[in-house]
């Protein structure tokens, strides 16, 4: 068994969790505390990736980041990285895919915070930065590990997306999803139920994971 595209797969979502944190922190932070005229906008465009379907997704993504594209271009001629059919062109692909799965828990978390807990962290002194990191992010545990796990696992999970970007080139974009579906295509069935088990299993463990700490915090905040 090639445990190869497993590998990948698990790269691409790690990368992808800890470019979208540092992203979709900031970002959280100001939706949950602002009260601009362009606030539904903003939520609207970050939340498209969910009801969007991926082939229509991959197909704007693989548009924009093409040589051809004033952005594709502007990678591939000065740094010489070329963003479609690689593995940098899935991480970026990613990022949009999995942008709303890491900024709404977050966002949520932020906006259930006591408000007076702020306030008073401010008062003290502290800065924004130091608000965040000490007093808001302690404080959202639920949501802050929701956020990181099931960015993670949505990722792990991509095909419409990482395919029409990345294609299918062994040890570079060929992740779990799309060996899947490569082995259906050929009616290789023994091996497409051994990969599509792993996928299930890892599926339901992510998922039982997040369910059983958001039970375990409820029960210490309830005590």
């Amino acid at each position: 068994m090639d445990f190869a595209p497993f590998i990948l797969s698990f790269k691409l979502a790690g990368l992808t969790t800890l470019i979208l944190f540092a992203i979709a922190l900031p970002f959280a932070w100001w939706l949950s505390q602002t009260q601009a005229k362009s606030k539904p906008i903003l939520e609207a465009i970050t939340a498209l990736p969910i009801v969007l379907p991926p082939s229509v997704l991959g197909f704007y993504i693989l548009v924009v980041l093409s040589p051809n594209s004033v952005i594709g271009g502007f990678f591939e001629s000065l740094f010489g990285v070329k963003l479609v059919f690689s593995f940098t062109g899935l991480v970026v692909a990613s990022c949009f895919y999995s942008l709303p799965f890491m900024v709404q828990p977050l966002q949520s978390g932020f906006e259930a915070l006591n408000k007076h807990m702020l306030e008073a962290s401010y008062l003290a002194g502290k800065s924004t930065l130091q608000t965040v990191w000490h007093i808001a992010l302690p404080n959202i545990k639920p949501s802050l590990i929701t956020a990181l796990i099931i960015t993670f696992a949505h990722t792990v999970g991509e095909f419409g997306v990482v395919l029409m970007v990345g294609g299918s080139i062994p040890h570079e974009t060929k992740v779990a999803s799309v060996a899947i579906y490569e082995m259906v295509e050929v009616m290789d069935y023994a091996q497409a139920h051994i990969y599509s088990g792993i996928m299930v299993a890892m599926s339901f463990v992510v998922l039982l994971s997040v369910y059983i700490f958001n039970h375990t915090q409820k029960k210490i905040g309830i005590v």
